[in-house]
């Protein structure tokens, strides 16, 4: 993996030095904020293909960082969080974050997630081979501009909330589990997964739906997990 650069935020140096190493030994640029401001700075700066974000920062703290980029970017944003922030972790994610790794992280663990993330970059929307077009009683996916549409009205997804409307709109009618819904997302084994599937999946019927709490196109089936109406 070659040619991307990661923004490393985090107001302790050493972790910022420790995940350099790391990073640097997948042959990935490394760029370090200190601060939630000095990331935006950053961002402006020079082209950024994925974000390490720490939560309790200075000056501007995580949460509030990721949601001033998602006014603008939709690059992949990983948040880092020490395991007492578990509340964080789901806002973070409301707001706007693809996925967390929880400090003290094992380097493994944290450059698996950074790859699954950069090749969903790279690569979004290629579950089911050639792009199409989808429509569902107006709710429409168009593979080639990676856009989601409500009767002619576009709806702003994160990149993984698209990537899991992609997955249940080309499987109209089929049951995915939560965690096939995050294998096939994630590109990773859906241990403890429901947490994370679930604040995504609300966060899109607010998006997609005119009655988040009936929903007419994004469905529950219970106990077994999520489908798209046909």
């Amino acid at each position: 993996m070659t040619n991307y650069n990661v923004l490393v935020v985090d107001d302790e140096v050493e972790i910022r030095d420790a995940i350099e190493i790391y990073l640097k030994n997948e042959n990935i640029t490394v760029i370090k904020a200190k601060d939630g401001v000095e990331a935006l700075e950053k961002l402006n700066e020079q082209q950024i293909h994925l974000i390490l974000l720490d939560i309790m920062m200075p000056r501007l703290d995580g949460i509030s960082t990721t949601f001033k980029i998602r006014e603008k970017k939709n690059i992949p944003i990983i948040i880092l969080s020490a395991k007492s922030e578990d509340t964080d972790k789901i806002l973070g994610l409301q707001v706007g974050a693809d996925d967390y790794v929880t400090k003290p992280f094992n380097p493994m663990e944290l450059i698996a997630r950074v790859k699954s993330q950069l090749r969903r970059f790279v690569t979004l929307g290629t579950y089911e081979g050639a792009h199409k077009t989808v429509d569902l009683n107006g709710l429409t996916l168009d593979q080639s501009a990676k856009e989601v549409t409500v009767n002619g009205e576009n709806v702003k997804l994160t990149r993984i909330e698209y990537s899991i409307v992609e997955l249940l709109m080309l499987n109209a009618g089929r049951v995915f589990s939560i965690n096939e819904i995050y294998e096939r997302v994630w590109n990773e084994p859906g241990y403890n997964a429901e947490k994370t599937v679930a604040v995504h999946i609300r966060k899109i019927r607010e998006k997609i739906e005119i009655d988040p709490k009936n929903p007419r196109y994004l469905k529950v089936v219970w106990g077994i997990g999520y489908k798209m109406e046909k």
